[in-house]
């Protein structure tokens, strides 16, 4: 969720401020924000949103599909913040995306916090797919042997007599007699 916000938040950011002039009037300057410079910053988000709402929900292998997916998505907001660092003139793009002609500008200068809030997001993404693969493997490992709190009533009297199979009746087991109508006293005395 955090890196969701993160991305949120890059992208509303400014990532170049473009000054041109037509040689008319005063300088004039265009900011471009994130969402604008990188288009891909707010669907990583929504990704990043809805894969941290899925995972209240699911289990197992699914859980695995979405900590992949994440996973995945992470290279791209990974790609989104190193690429703009690594571009040597933002100039070109710039005047591209803010649709001033080339001779009309004067400088582009970029800001590095929307980047960084990009890579930071990207971290936080990682390190929750993580965290979403072991908590499948261990709610996997878990629920095979041990019965949970979900589990239907039969099931839960089934796991409940194979754990108490030799043992005398546990507290447990002398309620499920009851709900099911049998005394659980003994088996001497059915019928009377």
């Amino acid at each position: 969720m955090l890196s969701a916000l993160a991305l949120w938040a890059a992208s509303r950011l400014p990532w170049v401020d473009v000054t041109s002039s037509d040689g008319l009037g005063r300088p004039r300057m265009t900011t471009l924000n994130g969402a604008t410079w990188s288009t891909p910053l707010v669907p990583l988000a929504l990704v990043a949103l809805a894969a941290a709402v899925a995972a209240l929900a699911v289990r197992g292998w699914v859980l695995r599909l979405i900590a992949s997916l994440v996973a995945v998505a992470t290279f791209g907001m990974g790609y989104v913040g190193i690429g703009f660092w690594m571009t040597r003139d933002v100039a070109p793009r710039a005047v591209e995306l803010a649709q001033i002609p080339v001779t009309a500008l004067l400088r582009a200068q970029r800001h590095y916090g929307g980047a960084v809030l990009v890579l930071i997001g990207a971290v936080g993404a990682l390190a929750g797919a993580v965290l979403l693969v072991r908590s499948a493997a261990s709610a996997g490992a878990r629920g095979a042997t041990t019965p949970g709190k979900y589990l239907a009533p039969a099931a839960k009297r089934e796991a409940a007599r194979q754990e108490k199979a030799g043992d005398g009746m546990s507290e447990r087991m002398i309620w499920d007699a009851l709900d099911e109508g049998r005394d659980p006293t003994g088996p001497d005395n059915e019928g009377r």
